[in-house]
C-alpha cells in the first residue's frame, strides 16, 4: 500500500509539475507565464507564397530567424497549425503563440461552429508554444455573419471560452474584437479572459487606453495596429505610392504608445509580417486596395493597401520598419 501511496503521490506531482509548465494566467490587467509577467512584443502572421491564396509554413525557418532578429516574442494565426513540428520550431526559437479559431470558414475542420475546435485544443494543450486560444476576428462588424444579430456571436464565443476553460485550465481566452467593446459585446462575453482589439486609429492607438480602464479591469493587447507601406494619396508630408518611410514613421508612434499604458495594454501583435499578395487582385502581383473600407484609420492616407503590411516583403526583404520593430521590441526587456 505504502508503494502505492508513493506511486501516486509522484503522479499527482509530476501532472502539478506538468500543468505548472504549461501555465498562463491573469494578475488584474497582467497577463503571466509559468507565474512571470508576459508583455506581448508580436506579429500577425499569414505567410502565403507568390501565386497562391493558401497560408503555407515552407519558409518558417528563414521566418523565425528574422522574428528573433526583431525581438519578437510572440506570433498570432488567424487559423491553428496543425503541425506539430512547425509548433515545434516556434517554441524552439523561443516564440509562443496565439491560436485562432475562426467561426463557420468551410476550409477549417476546427471551426467554432463544428464543435472541432475543441479537438485541436485537447490535442495541444499541452504544448509549450500555446500562449492563448483566441476566438473570432472583428466579427462584432460583420452582424451578416450571424442573422443580422451580434448576440449570436457572443452566445457562440462566449460557451465557447466556457468549454475551453473546462477543457483546459492552463491558459488563457481572448477574441479579437474590432476597436472598443461595447456594453453588448462585454455584458455577453464574460468567459473572455483578454480582450484583443484591432485598433486602427491612425497613430493615435493610446486613445483606446482610458476608454477601455472605464469599463473593464480585464487584460487587454492589440490584436491588430499597425500601417502599410504604400500611399494611396499624398498626405501627411508623404509621398504618394510606395512608402516604407510613412509605415515606419507610423508603427514607430504606435508602438511605442502601446508600451506607455502604464500597464492598462498587454503589447500587439503588429500586423503584420510579410506581405500578402493574395489579398487583393491577382495572387501572383503586388496589386494595390484591398478587402478593407477607404475612409479608415489607416496611417496617414486613411486607405488601407492591404498587400503592403508586412514588415517584411514577399521575398523576406526588410522594410524600413523592420529597424523599427527591432529597435523596440527589444527595449522592453520584460520578457
Amino acid at each position: 500500500m505504502r508503494r502505492i501511496a508513493l506511486y501516486l503521490l509522484l503522479f499527482i506531482s509530476m501532472s502539478m509539475i506538468s500543468c505548472q509548465s504549461h501555465s498562463v494566467s491573469v494578475s488584474d490587467r497582467q497577463l503571466l507565464v509559468k507565474g512571470n509577467p508576459y508583455i506581448i512584443k508580436g506579429i500577425c502572421y499569414h505567410p502565403v507564397p507568390i501565386g497562391s491564396d493558401k497560408r503555407s509554413f515552407e519558409n518558417i525557418d528563414q521566418d523565425l530567424d528574422l522574428m528573433v532578429e526583431a525581438g519578437i516574442n510572440t506570433i498570432r494565426v488567424y487559423t491553428p497549425i496543425d503541425d506539430v513540428k512547425v509548433l515545434d520550431k516556434i517554441d524552439a526559437a523561443g516564440l509562443k503563440v496565439i491560436i485562432g479559431f475562426g467561426y463557420n470558414d468551410p476550409n477549417d475542420k476546427y471551426n467554432i461552429r463544428s464543435g472541432n475546435f475543441l479537438n485541436y485544443i485537447n490535442s495541444y494543450k499541452n504544448h509549450d508554444a500555446i500562449l492563448m486560444w483566441e476566438l473570432g476576428n472583428e466579427y462584432n462588424y460583420h452582424p451578416e455573419w450571424f442573422d443580422g444579430d451580434l448576440k449570436n456571436w457572443y452566445t457562440a464565443m462566449n460557451n465557447a471560452a466556457a468549454v475551453i476553460h473546462e477543457n483546459d485550465p492552463n491558459h488563457l481566452v481572448t477574441t479579437a474584437h474590432g476597436d472598443l467593446p461595447d456594453d453588448l459585446a462585454l455584458s455577453m462575453s464574460p468567459n473572455i479572459d483578454v480582450w484583443g482589439m484591432n485598433v486602427y486609429r491612425m497613430v493615435d492607438p493610446k486613445s483606446i487606453f482610458p476608454q477601455w480602464e472605464a469599463i473593464s479591469t480585464k487584460p487587454m493587447y492589440f490584436s491588430e495596429v499597425g500601417g502599410d507601406s504604400y500611399m494611396a494619396i499624398a498626405a501627411e508630408g508623404y509621398a504618394q505610392g510606395e512608402n516604407q518611410k510613412a509605415q515606419a514613421e507610423a508603427n514607430k508612434i504606435i508602438l511605442e504608445q502601446t508600451f506607455s499604458s502604464n500597464g492598462i495594454c498587454s503589447g500587439a501583435t503588429l500586423f503584420q509580417f510579410t506581405d500578402g499578395w493574395w489579398k487583393a487582385g491577382a495572387n501572383d502581383i503586388q496589386d494595390v486596395g484591398g478587402w478593407a473600407p477607404e475612409g479608415s484609420g489607416v496611417p496617414f492616407d486613411r486607405v488601407p493597401n492591404e498587400e503592403y503590411w508586412g514588415i517584411v516583403d514577399i521575398h523576406r526583404n526588410k522594410k524600413e520598419t523592420f529597424n523599427v520593430v527591432k529597435e523596440i521590441y527589444l527595449s522592453q526587456n520584460q520578457n
